[in-house]
């Protein structure tokens, strides 16, 4: 087993040399190895377990900072052109293209579990996507984070230490929640990069990212001085066109299917969640990938599609209208971070 385990990476780089991975459907690759990610992890592991389903309120709010509260490194500031709020892009030459993305959010009082079947199952088609994780998930959830760090088909973005609204933080508390995550994202980064080191594998980090690079606002929700703040520390806002999970409660898998492929258009966002608090996005995802495929849509990156075109932006964000998420400035505690004001 362990000569196995170490010859894998040697092997795997032989198959995708000659034109993929025979474990899965293939996609170009822009971030992590596959070599990498089987090198560090079994099949099974990867796989996960019933219990990354579990979610959990804690006795107390768990308002630690991360080992290190300030990052290391220093994005440049973005454009002029992405500084508002980016809902999607307008292809330049009409290509059928949409980004699946996912949050990974977890507040103070929480652990918001980890939908390993939703993360199967992408794998398994090869299909891209985008994560938006909050810095105290990925300290609960440190594995998951590493297995998507390595994996090429996915990216990782910003998502706030403990899904703060910003609309309601001044800019000492939008830092820390911005700087809490980009810290928590090197330190993983760090930890990946010595197990990699292990295996022989350090080059293989030259594609993984050294910082969080994108960012999604908490409930979509801004300020007029949101924007400035996040585009002079290098992270675009990056929202949606789509809510993918908009009423699920009330809403068949059926009816969700249709909702998104009603919304969808060329150069598309999608929202939907790969924590564990959403009911119905593991049955959902299997359904919309092949009726989106039909329609000759392919999968990419946020990064990805950023570079095919133009960003369409609006001021302030919402979920599926103007002013729809306004009222979440009411419903949680500690200015987003805590659970349902009762």
């Amino acid at each position: 087993m362990v000569a196995f385990r170490f010859s894998l990476p040697l092997l795997l780089a032989v198959i995708l040399l000659a034109g993929g991975c025979a474990s899965r459907k293939t996609a170009p690759a822009t971030h992590g190895s596959i070599a990498l990610l089987h090198a560090l992890w079994f099949d099974e592991q990867l796989a996960g377990a019933d219990s990354d389903l579990a979610r959990a309120t804690l006795p107390e709010p768990d308002l630690r900072p991360p080992l290190r509260t300030t990052p290391v490194r220093a994005l440049p500031p973005i454009t002029p052109e992405r500084r508002q709020v980016i809902t999607c892009v307008t292809p330049r030459d009409g290509r059928k293209v949409v980004a699946l993305t996912f949050d990974l959010c977890e507040r103070a009082p929480h652990l918001a579990g980890y939908q390993k079947d939703i993360v199967n199952f992408l794998r398994s088609q090869g299909v891209k996507a985008t994560f938006f994780a909050g810095g105290k998930w990925m300290r609960s959830h440190p594995d998951k984070t590493l297995q998507l760090m390595a994996d090429p088909l996915f990216e990782l973005g910003n998502h706030a230490w403990t899904h703060g609204n910003l609309a309601l933080m001044d800019e000492d508390e939008v830092r820390q929640q911005m700087d809490w995550t980009q810290a928590q994202y090197e330190l993983l980064y760090e930890s990946l990069k010595a197990r990699a080191q292990e295996r022989g594998l350090g080059h293989a980090m030259n594609t993984v990212p050294q910082s969080l690079r994108l960012m999604r606002l908490p409930y979509g929700r801004n300020n007029a001085r949101t924007g400035d703040l996040l585009a002079s520390m290098g992270l675009p806002m990056i929202q949606w066109s789509v809510e993918g999970e908009q009423d699920e409660l009330e809403r068949t898998v059926d009816q969700l299917v249709e909702w998104n492929l009603g919304k969808v258009r060329p150069g598309a966002i999608i929202l939907m969640h790969a924590n564990a608090v959403p009911q119905k996005t593991h049955l959902l995802v299997p359904r919309l990938v092949p009726e989106l495929r039909k329609r000759g849509y392919e999968f990419v990156t946020v990064s990805e599609l950023l570079e095919m075109g133009p960003a369409v932006t609006v001021t302030d964000g919402y979920f599926d209208k103007p002013g729809d998420n306004l009222y979440v400035d009411d419903l949680f505690g500690g200015k987003g971070t805590l659970g349902r004001v009762r």
